[in-house]
């Protein structure tokens, strides 16, 4: 009896083994395969943002590389919410993937009382693309160059002024800017880094909070004037613009990012396969300097594991800004 006992412990081990080598050797199948169809990929922003500009100029490469196209979808609305709960409700086939920032996978849970998806659960992080240098900028009909300068105008055109920033932690810092000098500015609400760029140049919303990339040619006409930006070092780009500690009104601050993920479930094997070719794509010195460098771009890249650590981490800083500002859940 003991012997057929041994032999059927080593005999369901077997199985199991043989088992667990052939979901292995299938995934990696599927893997090598795919893809075999277009890559539908949801963005959470609207056309003519930084992560927009960034993605269709990674479509190309990766299209050459997976032999598929990539589809953009834009998504914008909602504080995000639209775009992530399409991704979250997606076929975790390798098919949806999604590209969002910081607002759905890290504020929103603070703001909302319930949403239709779990920002940590709904999702299987691939890598977090970049850190953007997010720049304060005015239209240059304003006349001002400085912070100081626009609190003084804000008092003296009370009422009449508008700004618009996509992070709850830019907002955060206007918010608490404006209660610290008695700065008088409306806040409006984000639709996209293109609509805000719009807005400035047309004096609708004149103050805007949104990545350097957006505005970078503006500063350089001259039409839109930068005055901090929200990096721990001075940009090269702009290296006469202060840094946000610089000002004296430095905060709990966290940075804004745009991440590469899919729906909870996608195979492991499809992930890393997704980020080794982003990885390769963009670490080519041409696509680096282009998209990168000249757009105030900060690379990360980092793992699956590392981005799920970070956006933990970051979650744990944004709970702590958002109880300090005094912001309850709708």
């Amino acid at each position: 009896m003991r012997f057929r006992f041994v032999a059927f412990l080593i005999a369901t081990g077997l199985i199991a083994a043989s088992l667990i080598a052939g979901a292995l050797q299938g995934s990696v199948a599927r893997a090598q395969e795919y893809p075999t169809r277009p890559i539908r990929i949801i963005v959470a922003t609207s056309p003519g943002g930084v992560s927009d500009i960034f993605l269709r100029a990674l479509s190309d490469p990766m299209h050459q590389r997976l032999g598929q196209p990539l589809v953009i979808e834009n998504r914008p609305g909602g504080n995000m919410i639209i775009a992530a709960r399409q991704c979250a409700e997606a076929p975790p086939d390798g098919y949806t993937l999604c590209v969002m920032p910081g607002e759905p996978l890290i504020y929103n849970q603070f703001q909302f009382r319930s949403l239709p998806y779990d920002p940590d659960k709904s999702f299987q992080p691939v890598t977090n693309f970049f850190f953007i240098t997010q720049t304060l900028g005015v239209g240059a009909a304003l006349n001002v160059g400085s912070l100081e300068e626009l609190a003084a105008y804000s008092k003296a055109k009370a009422g009449t002024l508008s700004y618009s920033a996509p992070s709850s932690s830019q907002i955060v810092f206007m918010e608490s800017w404006k209660q610290a000098t008695g700065a008088d500015l409306v806040k409006v609400p984000f639709k996209g880094g293109g609509d805000t760029v719009t807005g400035m140049l047309s004096g609708s919303t004149p103050v805007g909070f949104l990545g350097l990339g957006n505005l970078l040619s503006y500063v350089r006409a001259g039409s839109i004037v930068p005055l901090l930006v929200d990096s721990e070092k001075r940009s090269a780009l702009v290296p006469d613009v202060p840094t946000m500690g610089e000002t004296g009104f430095a905060r709990d601050h966290t940075r804004a990012f745009f991440g590469l993920l899919a729906p909870a479930g996608t195979p492991r094997a499809i992930v890393d396969r997704l980020r080794r070719e982003t990885v390769r794509i963009v670490n080519e010195p041409a696509f680096m300097n282009r998209h990168f460098t000249e757009r105030g771009l900060e690379p990360v890249l980092n793992t699956p594991e590392e981005f799920r650590s970070f956006l933990q981490a970051d979650r744990t800083r944004a709970a702590r800004i958002v109880k300090a500002a005094g912001i309850a859940p709708q």
